[in-house]
């Protein structure tokens, strides 16, 4: 029995992203503007509350700046952490409920990419290390670990709007 490999050809994967650019993708003096103002939060689940604030703040320096009952589920917390320009991540904690441990499924959270500058990226990928958090280093600019939880997050030291050289909005 032979195991075949699931992954498309990549002539064939790199034929329809250009058939999908061709088709949608605009030069960016012809875009219409985003109707959105940016990313207000983005909310993950917390399996523990004060070991996330720990990791988040501590090790990220990422500042705690609410920490409420979540409005859905009585008994839950939703709280927030500042990670820079406006922007939020935010979590929630379900107690009671059996959620199971993170996993990687289709539609669901693949990564969160945040960017920081290089000197703050250097300084993190440190604290990564002195905090004993696995981590995976890439292209110079990016590095990959899990948060407590088993969420994928990316520290990323390239500018906002591009990614490793590359203009991408």
């Amino acid at each position: 029995m032979s195991i075949t490999d699931p992954r498309p050809d990549p002539a064939t994967a790199e034929a329809e992203r250009a058939r999908i650019r061709d088709t949608h993708l605009r030069a960016a003096g012809e875009r219409p503007a985003s109707t959105a103002r940016g990313l207000h939060h983005t909310a993950l689940i917390s399996s523990d509350v004060e070991r996330t604030v720990r990791f988040y703040q501590d090790v990220l320096g990422f500042p705690l700046t609410e920490l409420i009952e979540n409005r859905d589920y009585p008994g839950s917390s939703h709280f927030f952490f500042d990670i820079g320009n406006s922007n939020l991540i935010a979590f929630f904690d379900f107690p009671g409920l059996d959620l199971g441990p993170y996993a990687e499924v289709l539609g669901g959270l693949h990564h969160v990419a945040i960017s920081v500058s290089p000197d703050r990226w250097r300084e993190l990928v440190a604290r990564l290390e002195q905090a004993g958090v696995p981590h995976e280093l890439h292209s110079g600019v990016s590095v990959y670990f899990r948060d407590p939880d088993r969420a994928r997050l990316e520290l990323i030291a390239d500018p906002l709007g591009e990614m490793y050289g590359q203009q991408v909005l």
